[in-house]
C-alpha cells in the first residue's frame, strides 16, 4: 500500500526530492494568498464576511462570538468530555509552567553585571484550524503558554461552522483559558486580519498556529510585509516512524493513520529495517482503514506517503535527520541508544507504548511543531515563544575602570570616535 524505496539505492538528488514536501514551485498558492491578503487589507471586515460565505459556506451576521455565546456553547458537551479537556489543560499547564525559569546575573568583569529578563509579547494571535476537523487541542496548546507567559491580550481566530458558530469543545477550552471572545475567520484571511487589523479584529504582534498550505504561506507573507512575527512555518501534519523487527505492525499502522487522517496533504513515512514488518504494516493499514470514519481522507494522505527500507537503525537515523520530521516515533526496543543521534525533529515519541496521539492531546508537550523540514531550524511552541528576552547591564566605577580602555581601543580601531568618547567622558 505504501510506495517503497531502498535507502542505499537513492541518489543524492532522489533523496532530496523524496524528503521535500509542500513545495509551491509554481507559486500558485502564493498568488492566491497574496490576493486574499490584499482584499483583507483593502476591505477589512467586508472581505472577511465575503470569504466566510465563499470558503466556509456560511453567511455571518457578525465576525465574533462573545462571552454569553461561548458559555452557551460550552454547556452543550458532556461532563466526561469536559473532564478530558480539563485533564489535558492541567497536563499542558504543568509541563509548560516548568519552562518559566529566572536566569542568573553574570558578572563578566568586576563591576560589570549583565542579565536577561523575559517580558510577555503584549498582543498575540492564535489561529485554530477548522477545515475537516476542528481542533480544540490546538487552542489549549497555544492558549496555555500564552496565559503562563502573561500576554496582555490573546486574539483567537477560527473558521465558523455552518451554524455560524464554533463547537462546544472549543468553547469549553475558551472558558478554561478565560478568553471571552473568539473571531470567526479562517484560512489565509484570518492571518491577514490579525497581521493588519480590521474594524473588528485587532492587529497583533505575533501570530501562532498550524494550518494548511494557504495558512502557512500567509504567515510567511505577512511576516515579510509587516512588523508582525510568526511562531514557525507549521503546515500540513507529518510523522516519520522508525521500526525494526521488534515493532508491532498494528501499532505502526495506527500511528501512520493517525497522521494521515488529518488531511489529504498530510504525510506518513515508515523507515524500516525489516521486510517482514513492512509487509505486515501494509496489511494492517488495509485492515484499519476499513473502520476509520475519515478513511477517504486517510487514503489520499497514504497515497502521498511512502516507506523506506534501510539495512540498520543507523541508516534509519540518517534518513530521519534528512527528512526532519514534525513527529518522530521510535518503535524499537533500542530507542534509548538512538536518541543521541536525533538532530532534526519537532517532537519525539519513544518506545512501543508512546503513541504520537498522546502528545497531540494530553501528555503535556506542545503539538504546534515545525513541518516541511523546518525542524532543522525551528523548535515547537513553548513558553519562550510568547516572550521576548531583554538584556540588562549595569557598570559601576570599578567596572568602568576595568572595561573602559578595551571599549575605547575597539571603538577607535573601527573609526567610531563618538563611541570612544562616550566612555572617555565618564573616565
Amino acid at each position: 500500500m505504501l510506495k517503497q524505496y531502498t535507502f542505499k539505492e537513492l541518489s543524492t538528488s532522489a533523496l532530496t526530492a523524496l524528503v521535500t514536501r509542500n513545495a509551491d514551485d509554481t507559486h500558485a498558492i502564493q498568488d492566491v494568498v497574496q490576493q486574499i491578503i490584499a482584499d483583507v487589507r483593502q476591505d477589512g471586515d467586508t472581505a472577511l464576511l465575503s470569504f466566510a460565505s465563499k470558503f466556509d459556506k456560511v453567511d455571518l451576521e457578525k465576525l465574533y462570538l462573545d462571552k454569553a455565546d461561548i458559555e452557551e456553547l460550552a454547556m452543550t458537551i458532556t461532563r466526561d468530555q469536559q473532564r478530558a479537556l480539563e485533564i489535558a489543560f492541567q497536563n499542558i499547564h504543568k509541563f509548560h509552567s516548568s519552562q518559566m525559569r529566572r536566569e542568573r546575573t553574570v558578572e563578566t568583569m568586576p563591576g560589570v553585571k549583565c542579565w536577561r529578563e523575559p517580558r510577555p509579547i503584549e498582543r498575540v494571535g492564535l489561529y485554530i484550524p477548522g477545515g475537516s476537523a476542528v481542533l480544540p487541542s490546538t487552542l489549549l496548546m497555544l492558549g496555555v503558554p500564552a496565559r503562563i507567559s502573561g500576554c496582555k491580550e490573546i486574539v483567537v481566530c477560527s473558521p465558523p461552522q455552518q451554524s455560524g458558530k464554533i463547537n462546544g469543545f472549543v468553547a469549553y477550552c475558551l472558558q478554561l483559558l478565560k478568553i471571552d471572545r473568539i473571531y470567526l475567520a479562517g484560512g489565509a484571511q484570518a492571518i491577514a486580519a490579525m497581521a493588519f487589523g480590521t474594524d473588528t479584529i485587532p492587529k497583533v504582534d505575533k501570530i501562532f498556529g498550524p494550518g494548511n498550505q494557504f495558512v502557512t504561506k500567509a504567515k510567511s507573507v505577512v511576516q515579510s510585509m509587516t512588523n508582525v512575527s510568526i511562531d514557525m512555518p507549521a503546515g500540513p501534519s507529518e510523522v516519520l516512524v522508525i521500526a525494526d523487527e521488534t515493532a508491532n505492525p498494528a501499532y505502526v499502522a495506527a500511528d501512520l493513520l493517525a497522521q494521515a487522517e488529518h488531511g489529504p496533504d498530510s504525510q506518513a513515512v515508515l523507515v524500516c529495517t525489516s521486510d517482514t514488518i513492512l509487509a505486515a504494516v501494509d496489511s494492517k493499514l488495509e485492515e484499519q482503514l476499513q473502520i476509520l470514519p475519515r478513511a477517504e481522507i486517510a487514503k489520499m494522505a497514504i497515497a502521498n506517503s511512502y516507506a523506506v527500507k534501510v539495512d540498520d537503525l543507523q541508516e534509519a537515523m540518517q534518513f530521519s535527520n534528512q527528512y526532519a520530521p514534525e513527529h518522530l516515533i521510535l518503535e524499537t526496543d533500542q530507542w534509548e541508544s538512538l536518541t543521541r543521534y536525533i538532530s532534526n525533529a519537532g517532537s519525539v515519541f519513544l518506545g512501543h507504548l508512546t503513541p504520537e496521539s498522546a502528545g497531540d492531546y494530553a501528555s503535556g508537550t506542545n503539538h504546534t511543531l515545525p513541518t516541511s523540514g523546518y525542524a532543522r531550524s525551528y523548535s515547537g511552541v513553548s513558553v519562550d515563544s510568547f516572550v521576548k528576552k531583554i538584556t540588562f547591564q549595569h557598570i559601576n566605577a570599578e567596572g568602568l575602570n576595568h572595561i573602559g580602555s578595551t571599549v575605547e581601543i575597539l571603538a577607535e580601531l573601527e573609526g567610531l570616535h563618538a563611541h570612544k568618547n562616550a566612555v572617555s567622558v565618564r573616565k
